[in-house]
């Protein structure tokens, strides 16, 4: 886990830039609120990131529960900040758009704290089985693990789509594992198990109980199985001009997902629309930035 940089936050201002870009209007309100909160905590955080970062020692060890509610809403830099809210923007569009704002915040916050208890289940048992104590201390701190379990989700609603990693056509129900392996091949320091954590929460609630557990514990929700939720109709204002992209909807699924929120994406993999958006939001098109010079960052540290 790194330090936060000093000076001119470019990240943050390039993040502001793209909600901007794409229109405070155009975005669900619990999506809105998950970028300001993460964005509020970057800029005034409650702990220091050694004070909020999740690992067995401080969790279980230092009886130190409250990592769980602190570390997916702190972030190392302002490129973490920046790429991880940048892909929530995207995803958050489409999942809140699908599910309805109500089931999307017990979506988000599950998703929050249980991919923390997962990620410590991991690592004390690679630690134990391993021998390795210092698996015990290894600290992780911010909203990819999250991501990844919003993404697991977001496939499942997209089961016959492609994306691409690094270059290759992936069928979306391989996705999360290639992109898993991917990204700690390009960048061996990041966090495995939380990203390995956030793919196994996700499963959780597609293929197992949890969604379930969910809608037994909220009530409200249980007598409407689909939760298409209530439906939102954005203005153009903002508008990035992206084409349609996510098929959503499966053979024999009744629910009939609004579509046009799916004009962001162009066919384009996360990682390319996080290259547009950069592009777009410097407003400098000769300049040739990739997103995998800072593919780094986009971790959960």
């Amino acid at each position: 886990m790194q330090r936060r940089s000093r000076g001119i936050n470019a990240g943050l201002i390039l993040l502001l830039s793209q909600i901007f870009h794409v229109g405070i209007n155009n975005i669900p309100p619990v999506t809105l609120a998950t970028l300001a909160l993460n964005i509020w905590f970057f800029l005034n955080p409650l702990k220091s990131l050694y004070s909020s970062c999740l690992s067995v020692e401080k969790c279980y060890q230092q009886n130190d529960w409250q990592r769980l509610l602190l570390s997916p809403f702190h972030h190392a830099d302002d490129w973490h900040l920046y790429f991880n809210m940048a892909s929530m923007l995207w995803k958050g569009i489409n999942l809140e758009k699908r599910l309805g704002s109500r089931w999307f915040v017990c979506v988000i916050t599950t998703f929050s704290i249980l991919t923390g208890v997962v990620y410590l289940l991991l690592q004390f048992a690679v630690a134990e089985f391993m021998d390795e104590p210092d698996f015990k201390r290894s600290c992780a701190v911010g909203f990819s693990g999250v991501l990844f379990a919003l993404k697991v989700l977001n496939n499942h609603y997209c089961p016959g789509g492609f994306v691409n990693v690094l270059g290759f056509p992936v069928p979306n129900r391989f996705a999360c594992w290639v992109e898993l392996v991917a990204i700690h091949l390009c960048s061996p320091g990041t966090s495995f198990a939380g990203h390995l954590a956030g793919i196994l929460v996700g499963l959780m609630y597609t293929q197992g109980p949890l969604k379930k557990i969910m809608e037994a514990c909220a009530g409200i929700f249980s007598s409407n199985a689909g939760y298409p939720g209530q439906q939102y109709y954005f203005n153009s204002s903002g508008s990035s001009g992206y084409q349609d992209y996510y098929p959503y909807g499966s053979p024999g699924h009744s629910e009939e997902a609004p579509r046009n929120y799916d004009a962001y994406t162009a066919g384009l993999s996360e990682e390319e629309q996080l290259e547009r958006a950069l592009r777009a939001s410097l407003w400098d098109r000769g300049r040739n930035l990739t997103l995998f010079s800072y593919f780094k960052t986009f971790l959960m540290w």
